[in-house]
């Protein structure tokens, strides 16, 4: 990975602001307009996250290479209460907040590559991959 970008999150302003980095790093990529929207939309719905589970945390957006191939990573990081059951998290429609349900399956099946690392009282991790093809 190239060097990142990290935003401090405690307030919906600095998920604009993740949003609006997350947009411009992938522009400079060349990634398409549909794929602009769907990365600000996975910065959106972890930041989210943030917020309302953690309080605060961050959101690192890098540029990754593998080979030939160009991506870019969004990396949530918080020290929050954790996921006690990520099986149960990643299903849809499963909600501890007031949501849908639909924030992290939903990512999931917006990236190329998703990890979801959590550990109770000490706080979770969620790594989401978007490659340009």
């Amino acid at each position: 990975m190239e060097g990142g970008s990290t935003i401090v999150i405690t307030s919906a302003s600095d998920i604009i602001v993740a949003r609006e980095l997350g947009r411009k790093i992938g522009k400079e990529l060349n990634f398409s307009l549909t794929d602009l929207t769907i990365i600000a939309t996975v910065i959106s719905e972890l930041a989210r996250n943030i917020i309302v589970f953690a309080k605060q945390g961050n959101i690192v957006i890098e540029t990754i290479r593998q080979g030939k191939k160009v991506g870019i990573v969004i990396t949530a990081i918080d020290k929050g209460p954790g996921i006690p059951d990520i099986f149960l998290a990643m299903q849809d429609g499963y909600s501890t907040g007031k949501g849908l349900g639909l924030g992290l399956p939903g990512v999931r099946r917006l990236v190329d590559e998703f990890e979801i690392f959590s550990e109770t009282a000490k706080g979770t991790k969620v790594l989401a991959k978007k490659w340009l093809l």
